[in-house]
Parts: C-alpha cells; structure tokens; sequence
C-alpha cells in the first residue's frame, strides 16, 4: 500500500460511486441555498438605494464570488464541503494529491457553464468512461471516496 497523501487520502482510493455523488450533489444543493441566502443581506442592506439597473447584475456577480469562494476555500482546505463530509468523500488531484487554489478556482470555473445548461456538466458523467463529472475532467480533480468507509449500497 502506497503512503497516505497529505489530507489523509491515497493515492489509489477509490472513485465515489455516481449514485452517492448525486446524493452528495442534493445535500449540496440544500446548503448552497442557505449561504446564499444568509449571504444575500448583507448586499441588500448596502445597495437598497443603488439603481436597480445597476444593482441587479452586481448582486448576481456577488452570489457568483460567494459560491466560488465557499465552494473553493472548502476544496482547498480539506478537500471536503460539509456535504462530501457527510457523504465521506473527498476531491483530490488525478494523481491524488490535495487541491491547490489554482485547481479549486478552474474546477469551480469549469462547474459553472455545466450548472447553468441545466446540470449538463453532471449529466456528462453518464456518458464519461470514468464517471467523472465534466468540470472533473477539465479541472484535472476527482471524488474519491474515504479511506476506511464502505461503499454506498443503495437502498
């Protein structure tokens, strides 16, 4: 067995299952919509009086640096949001290694077009001979499983 890698993961972990990424992706979601939303008033509370003209398309760019910024400081530091925690997963480099801020800011990068085409990005795993997600094949990442935990079964 090859040495652990720093964030306790090894280099030949397992990929996590499609089926428990799509359940991470769920719980994901649901606590993406509350920091948003927490993060939302400090923005209303500043711009109440600026041109809606103006700040609409500010506020939009805000959520966008907020998401990215939640989603890669927990890529970076950990490798895990609280959902792949939950999950027991983790987001490491193709050879295994722990995220740096560049591959957290493309993957993020990458991830966006394929949630706003209606989540084609995570559809491109069905067809992916891997499984990977598409922002996961550009950005050179990948999921991988927990050391040490069984594999989700199913219902």
């Amino acid at each position: 067995m090859r040495p652990a890698a720093e964030n306790g993961a090894s280099r030949q972990s397992a990929l996590a299952t499609l089926a428990r990424r799509a359940l991470g992706l769920v719980y994901e979601a649901l606590l993406l919509t509350a920091i948003v939303f927490a993060g939302s008033l400090p923005f209303v509370v500043l711009a109440h009086d600026t041109n809606r003209e103006i700040a609409r398309p500010l506020f939009r760019f805000y959520l966008v640096a907020l998401a990215g910024l939640y989603f890669a400081w927990q890529w970076r530091h950990g490798g895990q949001t609280l959902a792949m925690k939950t999950w027991r997963m983790r987001i490491v480099t193709r050879e295994g290694a722990p995220l740096t801020w560049r591959h957290a800011l493309k993957r993020f990068c990458y991830a966006l077009p394929g949630v706003l085409l209606f989540g084609a990005g995570f559809l491109w795993a069905l067809v992916d001979r891997e499984e990977l997600f598409l922002h996961d094949r550009l950005a050179k990442t990948k999921i991988i499983q927990q050391e040490g935990e069984r594999e989700f079964e199913g219902p």
